[in-house]
């Protein structure tokens, strides 16, 4: 049984605001199944394992992707944790390869919406969404991510322009990133000036919803040795870890982070490259300061310095400027971490966050992974 389980391959779809009429769900969801096969090298016969994320792939779900893709699968998963899925599954998936379940595993998630299945989506996200705020007009996501926002600025002290280095600075990484969809730069007086959403959140604060997906192959240690190898050194999760009686500026990783670090021996100083949810900047924040890399008395200073550092912050510019591809975000930010890794050459070591599916206030789940480039 395998003790070490690398990630062979990352890819990510280009993200699309307005896609076309024959792009569906099982679409980009096979093409990005394709482009990791080939950064791989592997072929689809040598794949024993398929993970699916997606929001809309229904009613067809893992089986279904498994026979359009000609996969024989010892191991088959369906995840439903939207910005959670991408580190649920893999953390599934070592699991599974440590067991000897299967060898090698393709994780996919993604989503093409129209107008009206995003709007369904929204709707009828859950049934406590729909139970408690349904008769509220208007009352989505944007407003309880404005209330939390709120609540954050009161108690660390924060201001508009504290969320606005978070966008300006991903965006600058999103340069760097042809599949995203906004690459031009960023101004502090473009973002300040942005039309108002749901007060203090404007558009530049929640994430464009795009038509993409993402990919990853996880696999046995090869024998042979191969130089840059992506190698899991850690997987924890947390989910409904306050048993949703908090206010929602404190996340899982309060708990998963400690453990992380515990169990690689890492600490925050020796990060390189942090992948962290980001569906609006609060959440990077709350994430930063849960996971220790901000301390709760100076978060305004903290984050500074950390934005002005060598840290890269979600370099693929994160789904604020990248896009949200459905269930796909939570792949988004593994893949992200690969391609910093390996493609960018920016450090070593790695940290990526999972967030999502609110239970009527706010996220109830989060997980993470700490990731090694290895020669």
């Amino acid at each position: 049984m395998a003790q070490t389980v690398d990630i062979c391959a990352a890819v990510q779809t280009p993200y699309v605001r307005h896609p076309a009429d024959d792009m569906t769900t099982a679409s980009v969801l096979a093409n990005a199944a394709r482009s990791a096969l080939v950064a791989s090298t592997l072929t689809a016969r040598e794949i024993d394992g398929l993970g699916i994320a997606s929001f809309t792939l229904a009613p067809d779900r893992a089986i279904d992707m498994s026979v359009k893709l000609g996969l024989r699968a010892t191991w088959i998963m369906d995840s439903g944790l939207g910005g959670a899925s991408g580190v649920d599954m893999l953390q599934h998936a070592v699991a599974a390869i440590r067991n000897g379940d299967a060898r090698r595993i393709l994780l996919v998630g993604g989503d093409a919406f129209t107008p009206e299945s995003f709007n369904q989506l929204v709707r009828n996200y859950n049934v406590a969404t729909g139970q408690d705020y349904g008769d509220v007009p208007g009352f989505g996501p944007n407003a309880m991510f404005a209330l939390i926002t709120q609540q954050q600025m009161t108690q660390y002290g924060l201001e508009r322009e504290d969320y606005g280095f978070v966008a300006i600075r991903q965006r600058k990484w999103a340069s760097r990133n042809p599949n995203a969809v906004y690459r031009h730069p960023l101004s502090m007086t473009e973002y300040l000036e942005a039309p108002l959403v749901a007060d203090p959140l404007t558009i530049l604060d929640c994430v464009p919803v795009v038509a993409g997906a993402c990919a990853v192959i996880v696999e046995a240690e090869r024998t042979e040795s191969t130089s840059g190898r992506i190698v899991v050194r850690g997987i924890a999760a947390d989910h409904n870890a306050d048993l949703h009686t908090g206010t929602g500026l404190t996340t899982g990783l309060t708990s998963v982070c400690p453990r992380l670090w515990n169990s690689t021996g890492w600490s925050p100083a020796q990060i390189d490259v942090l992948s962290l949810y980001d569906d609006y900047p609060a959440v990077v924040v709350a994430q930063l300061i849960d996971a220790g890399f901000l301390r709760a008395e100076h978060v305004r200073a903290d984050l500074r310095a950390l934005l002005s550092s060598e840290v890269a912050l979600n370099s693929s510019g994160g789904m604020l400027s990248a896009g949200q591809c459905g269930a796909g975000a939570g792949l988004h930010f593994i893949v992200d971490a690969v391609k910093a890794l390996q493609t960018r050459s920016i450090g070593a070591k790695a940290l990526v966050s999972g967030y999502g599916m609110v239970v009527s206030r706010y996220g109830a789940c989060s997980n993470a992974a700490a990731l090694e480039r290895v020669s």
